[in-house]
């Protein structure tokens, strides 16, 4: 640890470090070599210090001129995740933070993606910069193709709500367009706003699009035939 140690040799060769950084141009990424490895671990003293060192970290790097981004965690309950994000960005001076979930829960072994979303989408929302996705593989071995496609899936859904939930009009935007299009059966559209356009090729339509509990009786169609939006 470099933590209380100004003397620590290993700041100098950080130091080395990022004058070589500096002359490349490039993005130092600090890892988070403590973050909690279960629940129980959240916010706890080996955490934090590792937060503190991060910060002194970042503050070299910046004062280098070299651009840096940090690294989170990882197991974080709910009630903890907008602590955690919050004294990130403040002792990192608002570096920007990638995370690794979080996860809301550590029983969910195969549903790790959801877990993940859970947890990544209040990050998000709470100031986390970047999400890392996780796969429904995550504690149990490696992860088969579909597992990687499930765990990108549901990062990006995370992702997009934390967007809505920190007013990103480009996020807003796309809502809007795909509360329209529902209204007006619009499938190209719908297909076109969705995160995975694919599903629509396992619903084949025939023109508008029926509503799946009202079929034909659809208020939000009847709406819209007669405000003419359709």
């Amino acid at each position: 640890m470099l933590h209380n140690s100004r003397e620590n040799p290993l700041y100098d060769q950080f130091d080395r470090l990022l004058q070589i950084l500096k002359k490349y141009d490039v993005t130092l990424s600090l890892g988070d070599a403590i973050r909690p490895g279960s629940t129980a671990d959240s916010l706890d003293g080996a955490q934090l210090q590792g937060l503190i060192v991060a910060g002194e970290l970042v503050a070299r790097a910046h004062a280098a001129g070299v651009q840096v981004m940090v690294e989170g965690p990882g197991h974080v309950p709910l009630h903890h995740v907008e602590s955690t994000m919050l004294l990130q960005k403040r002792l990192c001076g608002g570096a920007p933070y990638f995370i690794l979930g979080t996860l809301a829960t550590d029983v969910a072994p195969g549903y790790d993606h959801i877990t993940s979303a859970i947890g990544g989408a209040i990050a998000g929302a709470a100031g986390a910069d970047f999400l890392c996705y996780v796969t429904p593989a995550e504690h149990l071995g490696l992860p088969t193709k579909n597992d990687v496609r499930d765990g990108v899936m549901a990062a990006r859904i995370a992702a997009h709500a934390a967007d809505l939930a920190r007013g990103r009009s480009a996020a807003w935007d796309k809502d809007l367009r795909m509360a329209r299009a529902r209204v007006s059966g619009d499938i190209s559209t719908l297909a076109a706003c969705s995160l995975d356009s694919q599903v629509w090729e396992n619903h084949k339509h025939s023109g508008r699009q029926k509503c799946a509990v009202c079929g034909d009786s659809c208020t939000a169609g009847i709406a819209a035939e007669y405000f003419g939006i359709k």
